[in-house]
C-alpha cells in the first residue's frame, strides 16, 4: 500500500499542470468514440468481435500519435490509415491460412514503414500509421476466428477513417478551446540535414526490426505455436521507436518488469470477471487510460497497464490468464531478449553518437537564432522555437543515460559528457529568454548596434566551432583580427546591455561545451636538461 501511495504522489508531481491527463482525456475520447462506432458496424454488418478489438487498438495508438499532427498530416492520415487498416485485415487472414507467407509480409511491412523515415517528418508519421493496424493483428487472442469473406476489409477501412475524422474533431476542438496546447509546426520539428555517410539511422532501425521480428516469429511458432504473438509483440515493442542501444536496453528492462507485474496483477483479479463480462470491458478502458497517462512518466507503467489490458482481454474471451501465466511471462522475456539482441548486434546505433548528433542539432538552432535578422521579431521567435524543440529531442536521446546514471555501475566519460552537454544546453534557456525579451523590446536598436553586432558574430562563430568539434571536423582558418573592434558605449541603454549580458552568458555555456568535446591537447615534451 505504501508503494502504491508513493507511486501515486510521484505521478501527481510529474503532471502538475494536468497536461498529460488532458491529453489522455482526448485520446480516450477518440478510443471510446471509435469503440461505439465499431460496435455499431459489428451489429449492422454481421462482423465478429475481432473487428472491435482491432478498432480499439488502432484508435488507442492513433490517439497518442495524432497529438503532433498538423493539417497536412491529418489529410495524409485520412488516406494512409484506411488503406493500412484494410491491408492489416487481409494480413490477419493471410497469417491464419498461410503462416509463413503472412509472417514474411508482416516483417516486410513493419520494416518498410520504419525505413521510409529517412524521407522526413511526414514520412515518419505516415509510416507510424501504417504500422498501427499491423500491430492490431498481434493483439487479437489466438483461437478467435474472424468473419469470412472480404467484406470486413472495407468495414475496417471505414472504421479507420472514422477514427481519424473523430480524433481530428476532438483534437481541433481541444486546441480551439485551449484545453490542449497546439503542437509545434512542421518548420519547428524539421531536422537539420546531416553530412554523415553510411547507412542512415532509419535504415539501421529497419534492419534491426526485420531481424528481431524474423527470429521472434521462428521462436514463437516453434516453442509456443498457440501463443507465438506474445514473443513477436514484445520484440516489436522493444525495438520500435528505440533511438539507440541504451534506449533499447532501458525499454527492454521496463517492458519485461512492467509486463511481469501487469500479468501477475491481472491473473490475481481474473476470477472476478466471467467471459463476455461488461465489467471487464469497463476495467479494460480504465486501465488503458491509466497506461496512456503514465506513459510519459515511465515506460514500465505503460508496459504493466497494457499487459494487464491484454490479460483481461483474454479473460473476456474465456481464456484464463492464470493458466497461461508461465507461458506469457516466458514469451515476454524471450521477446525482450530477441529485441535487445537485434538492436545491439545488427548495425547498432550508439547512444553517445545519437546524443552528439542531437547536441549539434541544438547548436545549429542556436546559430540560426543568432544569425537571424533581428529586425524581424517573428523570425527570431521561430528560431527560438526550433532550438527549444531540438533541446527536447536531446532530452529524449539522453533519457536512457539518466536512467543508467542512477544505477550503481561504472560509466564511461562519453556518457557523462552527453549528460553535461544536455544540462548545459538547458541552461541556455535563461539567457535566450532574456535575449528574446530584449530583441522584442527594441529590434531595430539592437540589430543596428555595431558593438552588439560584433559580439553576436563572435558568439555565432563560437557556436559553429563547437558544432564542428562535436562532428570531429577540422576548424576553418582563423580570420585575421580586425584592427579596430567596436566597443560598447559607456552609456548603452539597459536593453542593449541586457542583450550583451545574455550573449556573454551564452558564450560561457559554449565554452563549457567546447571543453567537453574538444580533443585533449598533446603534452609538450619536457625540455632536455642542458
Amino acid at each position: 500500500m505504501r508503494t502504491f501511495s508513493v507511486a501515486l504522489r510521484r505521478a501527481l508531481r510529474f503532471d502538475t499542470a494536468w497536461l498529460h491527463l488532458r491529453t489522455t482525456a482526448v485520446t480516450m475520447g477518440t478510443v471510446l468514440g471509435t469503440y461505439a462506432w465499431s460496435l455499431l458496424v459489428e451489429h449492422l454488418a454481421g462482423l465478429r468481435v475481432d473487428s472491435v478489438v482491432q478498432a480499439v487498438v488502432v484508435a488507442s495508438a492513433l490517439g497518442r500519435v495524432q497529438r503532433a499532427f498538423d493539417r497536412t498530416d491529418r489529410l495524409v492520415a485520412c488516406a494512409v490509415l484506411p488503406c493500412a487498416a484494410a491491408g492489416g485485415t487481409e494480413l490477419g487472414t493471410l497469417i491464419q491460412h498461410h503462416p509463413n507467407v503472412g509472417d514474411a509480409v508482416f516483417v516486410l511491412g513493419v520494416a518498410g514503414a520504419i525505413w521510409i523515415r529517412r524521407f522526413g517528418t511526414r514520412a515518419t508519421r505516415a509510416g507510424t500509421l501504417v504500422v498501427l493496424p499491423l500491430v492490431a493483428v498481434l493483439v487479437v487472442p489466438a483461437g478467435v476466428v474472424p468473419a469470412a469473406g472480404h467484406e470486413r476489409t472495407g468495414w475496417a477501412a471505414l472504421t479507420a477513417l472514422f477514427a481519424v475524422v473523430w480524433g481530428t474533431l476532438l483534437t481541433w476542438t481541444s486546441h480551439r478551446t485551449g484545453f490542449l496546447h497546439t503542437p509545434p509546426a512542421a518548420w519547428v520539428v524539421k531536422t537539420p540535414p546531416t553530412a554523415r555517410g553510411g547507412l542512415s539511422a532509419s535504415t539501421r532501425m529497419a534492419l534491426q526490426m526485420a531481424a528481431a521480428l524474423t527470429v521472434a516469429f521462428v521462436v514463437g511458432r516453434n516453442v509456443w505455436p498457440d501463443h507465438w504473438a506474445w514473443v513477436v509483440l514484445t520484440a516489436f515493442l522493444v525495438c520500435s521507436g528505440a533511438r539507440s542501444r541504451g534506449d533499447v536496453l532501458v525499454k527492454g528492462a521496463w517492458r519485461t518488469a512492467g509486463a511481469a507485474v501487469g500479468t501477475l496483477v491481472a491473473s490475481a483479479v481474473s476470477g472476478s470477471f466471467g467471459p463476455r463480462s461488461d465489467a471487464a470491458v469497463v476495467v479494460i478502458f480504465v486501465v488503458l487510460a491509466v497506461a496512456t497517462w503514465l506513459r510519459e512518466l515511465s515506460y514500465a507503467y505503460w508496459a504493466a497497464c497494457v499487459t494487464a489490458v491484454l490479460s483481461l482481454l483474454y479473460d473476456w474471451f474465456g481464456q484464463s490468464p492464470g493458466d497461461l501465466l508461465h507461458t506469457r511471462l516466458a514469451g515476454i522475456a524471450v521477446g525482450a531478449v530477441i529485441g535487445l539482441a537485434a538492436s545491439w548486434l545488427v548495425l547498432p546505433i550508439r547512444t553517445g553518437a545519437v546524443a552528439r548528433a542531437r547536441t549539434a542539432a541544438a547548436l545549429a538552432g542556436l546559430g540560426e537564432l543568432l544569425e537571424a535578422d533581428w529586425h524581424d521579431v517573428r523570425a527570431v521567435r521561430r528560431a527560438r522555437a526550433r532550438f527549444t524543440h531540438r533541446v527536447d529531442q536531446l532530452t529524449l536521446a539522453t533519457a536512457p543515460l539518466r536512467v543508467l546514471a542512477s544505477l550503481p555501475m561504472p560509466r564511461r566519460h562519453t556518457e557523462d559528457h552527453a549528460l553535461l552537454a544536455w544540462a548545459t544546453l538547458r541552461d541556455c534557456t535563461g539567457p535566450l529568454d532574456a535575449l528574446i525579451t530584449a530583441i522584442t523590446a527594441a529590434p531595430a536598436q539592437l540589430a543596428d548596434d555595431p558593438a552588439l553586432t560584433h559580439r553576436r558574430t563572435e558568439v555565432t562563430a563560437h557556436a559553429l566551432a563547437v558544432r564542428r568539434t562535436i562532428g570531429r571536423r577540422p576548424q576553418p582558418p582563423t580570420p585575421e583580427p580586425l584592427s579596430a573592434q567596436p566597443h560598447t558605449a559607456a552609456t548603452s541603454s539597459p536593453t542593449t546591455q541586457a542583450a550583451l549580458d545574455a550573449l556573454t552568458a551564452l558564450e560561457s555555456h559554449l565554452d563549457t561545451l567546447m571543453g567537453l568535446y574538444a580533443p585533449p591537447r598533446p603534452q609538450e615534451p619536457a625540455t632536455a636538461a642542458r
